[in-house]
């Protein structure tokens, strides 16, 4: 079969299945006394381990706060609490669904606005044409570990007196300007889930440096209980584990190698596949660093030969994992379907980008090798993508009628 894919016949590249993620881990036995201690002393919440994380998360980042919390959609719907956000919210539509929930949850109105082409991130331009006399606050992204354009957005912020806040989810990692993300805006907001650069299994973090916010989060944490088992207002528990603190602790030993490594990889697959027709990859400004928590490129059928989806479904035949991050856009989701939030007008970058996007599975401890695997599963493809998108076409075709038959029996 020479060096045709596996769809055409060929051997897998890979022998089993190479999960799109998998979390670069500090070792078991770094965790022991530590997790010994939990055990002897049954300290397992609101211990000193997560004051520690807490402490020193702020020292990374450079903020006076940060409250751990249990995952980033909590921190997300704490925070948006906290700043007693009104009327509506600007926000992207292409991201993660859990950007957007929070606040439905604190009756705020998402006004979905579109995406910078090269970014990827929300379009500060498109954020000035949305303001209204509703408008209270701007939630951003820094999508896939991309820094959003803090500086455009603070000053859109402070010129219309609006709250601005990060669902910074891939930010472990990021920089802008030189700076570790977590210090913009009015708060910013972590997730340190197994696909992250930093892991506590799960959880998030709020960083702020706004006294009253912090304190009315922490007490949001604790059911709204600010200590005298009252009710200072609707909480919830969203505490951090003594253990997931642990871990965080030994992760952000790691952090900075984590980051350095994964732009590493990522600039092996960009320096790659850029010599292919057809795909193209985000804009990351001079002088930011992108997390890169995903890898995420362009699928343009007409040049590279094959759709987003025949190129995914011929690597899951070479045994790679992949994910169509952010498809479908948010603003197209069932939940956001009723005339209160039905979008007016269209997205035309975010309908574009979404159905095109595609995400490679990226390690921290990746090796040469494996990226060496990937590229060359994706560059097989395309060579032979005439004969592939029909093979991929016909198998469609036999499914269909194999359906038929079973339905006509």
């Amino acid at each position: 079969m020479g060096d045709k894919p596996v769809v055409l016949g060929n051997t897998p590249l890979f022998d089993q299945i190479l999960p799109i993620v998998r979390p670069t881990l500090p070792p078991y036995e770094a965790l022991g006394d530590e997790v010994a201690e939990l055990f002897e002393t049954g300290m397992l919440t609101k211990g000193k381990y997560l004051r520690e994380f807490e402490e020193a998360i702020a020292d990374y980042i450079g903020v006076k706060h940060t409250v751990a919390v249990s995952s980033c959609t909590i921190g997300l719907l704490l925070t948006c609490q906290a700043l007693e956000l009104k009327g509506e919210a600007i926000v992207p539509s292409f991201t993660f669904m859990a950007t957007v929930h929070p606040l439905v949850w604190n009756n705020v109105k998402p006004i979905f606005v579109d995406i910078d082409p090269e970014t990827w991130n929300i379009d500060p331009q498109q954020i000035e044409e949305a303001i209204t006399p509703r408008t209270s606050a701007i939630v951003a992204v820094h999508n896939f570990g991309n820094p959003a354009d803090v500086e455009a957005l603070e000053d859109i912020a402070r010129r219309h007196d609006l709250t601005l806040m990060f669902d910074a989810a891939h930010g472990y990692g990021s920089l802008y300007k030189g700076h570790p993300l977590g210090g913009f805006g009015d708060a910013e907001v972590f997730s340190s889930s197994p696909t992250k650069l930093l892991v506590t299994g799960e959880g998030g973090m709020v960083t702020t440096d706004d006294d009253e916010l912090a304190r009315r989060i922490r007490v949001g944490r604790e059911y709204g209980n600010p200590g005298d088992y009252g009710s200072e207002f609707a909480g919830v528990n969203a505490r951090m584990q003594e253990f997931s603190a642990v871990l965080g602790l030994k992760s952000l030993e790691m952090l900075e190698e984590n980051a350095r490594k994964r732009n590493k990889v990522a600039e092996a697959f960009r320096s790659r596949l850029d010599k292919l027709p057809g795909l193209s990859f985000q804009s990351i400004h001079p002088g930011n660093r992108s997390s890169h928590k995903d890898f995420s490129m362009a699928v343009e059928e007409g040049d590279f030969g094959l759709s987003r989806d025949e190129l995914a479904q011929a690597l899951r035949a070479e045994n790679i994992d992949t994910r169509k991050y952010h498809d479908p856009p948010v603003h197209t989701h069932q939940a956001y379907q009723t005339s209160n939030f039905k979008v007016q007008g269209k997205l035309p970058v975010t309908e574009s980008l979404a159905p095109k996007s595609i995400s490679l599975p990226i390690y921290s401890h990746m090796d040469d090798e494996t990226v060496e695997g990937i590229c060359h599963a994706i560059e097989r493809i395309q060579k032979y993508a005439t004969e592939v998108k029909r093979m991929l076409c016909r198998g469609a075709g036999d499914t269909d009628e194999r359906r038929l038959a079973q339905i006509n029996r």
